[in-house]
C-alpha cells in the first residue's frame, strides 16, 4: 500500500486560504442538528452501506494558476466508520494532498485534519473488461456522523498544478454490525456463494466453519504430503497457524466475482500495511475488514478483497481474497507482481508507529506455512518478471527476497518504515519455523 499523496508545505498553506474554516470542536455541522450519540449509534444498519459524495471546487475559486482545491464543506451524514476518496480512472494519479476531518458519534467532537494515503499502487493487473477506479487507501475513523474534506493541488516551482482526475468523491462506509448472531440463527444453511467460498477450504475446515484450526509441525507436514493442491511440499514447512476464514469476519460472498483466479505457484510474499490507521481495537478488526472489502469491491470496482491475508495488531490471521488459503490465489496488492505471489496486510499504519510483536510473529508463522507449501525458503531470493508498473516496466527482471515489502516492487512507503525494518527478523523466524 501506499505512498502519501504528493504534497508540499507550501501547497497546504496556499490552498488553505481558499478553503472553509475548520469548525470549532463540538460545533454542529451544516445540514441540520447532529443526532445524539446514542441515537446515531443505534441507527446503524447491520447490513451496512456506502454514501458517495462528490467533491468540487468552491464557487468563485481562482483557477488561473491551474487546478483549484476540491472540497466538501463540513456536514452531517448518516453514521459511518471508514472513508476513502475515489475517482473514475485507475490509470490517473491524484496530484495533490487529500485530507479529512470527522466527527465522533460518541463525543460529538471533530478530529483534526488527517491525510489519506495513495492507493493506486495496490491494484489489479489490467484485465479485459475490468475498469477499476483510482482511489486512496481507506481510513478507519470509528463511528462518525460528520465529515469535511479538502484536496489541495500539488504546486511546484516549475509547473502549474495538474488537473484532478474526473469523478472525485468521498466514500463513507458503514461496514455493518457483527454478523455473528445472523450466522448462528440462519436456518436455511449456506448460500451457493458461501458454499463455494467454504469449499475452497474444505480440506482444512468443515463447511460452515468460521476458523481453520492450527496444526503442529508433524501434522502439517503429513497434511501437505496428502494434499493434491500442494505443489512442492517438503519437510521445510512451518506449522499451520489458525486462520479466521471469510465466514468468520462476515464477508458477504454475493459481492465478489464468482470465478476464483489462480496462478501457478507462490514465489513471493509481499508484506503491506493497510494504511487504515491504528485507531481500531482487536474486537473491531472484523469490521475493519468488512469496510475494506466493501471499499475494494463497491468503491474501487475490484473483483474481491485485494489482499490474500490480513493480520491484526493482536496477531490474528484472516483470510482475505476468496479461493482457498492453501492455494495460489491471485490478489490485487502489488501492481505488476500480483501473479505467483501473495499479499499480507498488517491492519494499521506503520510509518512511525511500532507494530506489535504479535502481528510480526503472525506474519512469520503465516509465511513459514504458506511458502513451505510451495517449497520456498523465506530467507532466499528469486527473480521475477514485471507485468508492468511505474517502477518496473513490463518485462523487467527483478530479484526479490522471498519475503519482501511492498516498496520493493513499487514506488511507495508501504509497509511503513517500522514494519520494513523488521522484515529481516520475520524472514529469520519463518525459516526457523520451517526447520531450516
Amino acid at each position: 500500500m501506499r505512498a502519501l499523496l504528493a504534497s508540499t508545505i507550501g501547497v497546504a498553506c496556499a490552498a488553505a486560504l481558499s478553503l472553509p474554516l475548520a469548525l470549532p470542536a463540538g460545533a454542529a455541522a451544516p445540514g441540520g442538528p447532529r443526532q445524539p450519540a446514542a441515537a446515531a449509534a443505534g441507527a446503524q444498519l447491520p447490513a451496512g452501506g456506502t454514501q458517495s459524495l462528490p467533491l468540487s471546487a468552491p464557487a468563485g475559486a481562482d483557477r488561473s494558476a491551474g487546478a483549484a482545491a476540491h472540497v466538501l464543506p463540513a456536514r452531517t451524514v448518516r453514521p459511518y466508520s471508514m472513508l476513502g476518496i475515489v475517482w473514475d480512472d485507475a490509470g490517473e494519479e491524484l496530484h495533490g494532498r487529500a485530507q479529512v476531518r470527522t466527527r465522533s458519534t460518541a463525543s460529538g467532537q471533530w478530529s483534526g485534519w488527517r491525510d489519506l494515503s495513495a492507493h493506486h499502487d495496490d491494484a489489479p493487473d489490467p484485465a479485459p473488461g475490468e475498469r477499476p477506479r483510482g482511489g486512496t487507501a481507506p481510513l478507519w475513523v470509528g463511528a462518525s456522523d460528520g465529515v469535511q474534506v479538502r484536496v489541495l493541488p500539488e504546486r511546484t516551482a516549475d509547473r502549474a498544478p495538474a488537473a484532478f482526475p474526473a469523478g472525485l468523491r468521498i466514500e463513507l462506509i458503514d461496514p455493518g454490525g457483527d454478523p455473528g448472531s445472523e450466522l448462528r440463527s440462519r436456518a436455511a444453511g449456506l448460500t451457493a456463494a458461501e458454499r463455494q467460498s467454504a469449499a475452497a477450504n474444505a480440506e482444512l475446515a468443515p463447511l460452515g466453519a468460521r476458523r481453520i484450526a492450527p496444526l503442529g509441525k508433524a501434522a502439517t507436514e503429513e497434511a501437505a504430503r496428502r494434499s493434491p493442491e500442494t505443489r512442492a511440499a517438503s519437510r521445510y514447512i512451518g506449522p499451520r497457524p489458525g486462520i479466521v476464514i471469510r465466514r468468520g469476519w462476515g464477508a458477504n460472498e454475493s459481492w465478489r466475482e464468482r470465478r476464483f483466479l489462480y496462478t501457478d505457484t507462490v514465489r513471493t510474499a509481499f508484506v503491506h500495511h493497510s494504511g487504515t490507521g491504528n485507531g481500531y481495537s482487536c474486537a473491531e478488526a472484523p469490521s475493519v475488514l468488512r469496510g475494506i472489502y466493501r471499499y475494494h469491491v463497491h468503491s474501487m470496482k475490484w473483483r474481491d478483497f485485494g489482499y490474500n491475508f490480513a493480520v491484526d495488531k493482536c496477531g490474528t490471521i484472516y483470510e482475505g481474497r476468496a479461493g482457498g488459503v492453501a492455494r495460489p490465489v491471485q490478489g490485487a496488492h502489488t501492481l505488476g507482481f500480483n501473479h505467483n505471489s501473495m499479499g499480507i496486510a498488517v491492519l494499521g499504519t506503520y510509518e512511525t508507529a511500532e507494530p506489535s510483536r504479535q502481528a510480526m510473529e503472525a506474519v512469520a508463522k503465516l509465511t513459514a506455512w504458506k511458502l513451505g507449501l510451495f517449497g520456498r525458503n523465506p530467507a532466499a531470493s528469486s527473480t521475477r518478471v514485471s507485468a508492468g508498473n511505474t517502477k518496473y516496466p513490463k518485462g523487467t527482471r527483478v530479484t526479490f527476497r522471498v519475503i519482501s515489502g511492498h516498496r520493493d516492487g513499487f514506488y511507495t512507503d508501504c509497509p511503513g518504515a517500522r514494519i520494513y525494518g523488521k522484515l529481516g527478523s520475520i524472514r529469520g523466524l519463518a525459516a526457523r519455523l520451517q526447520g531450516r
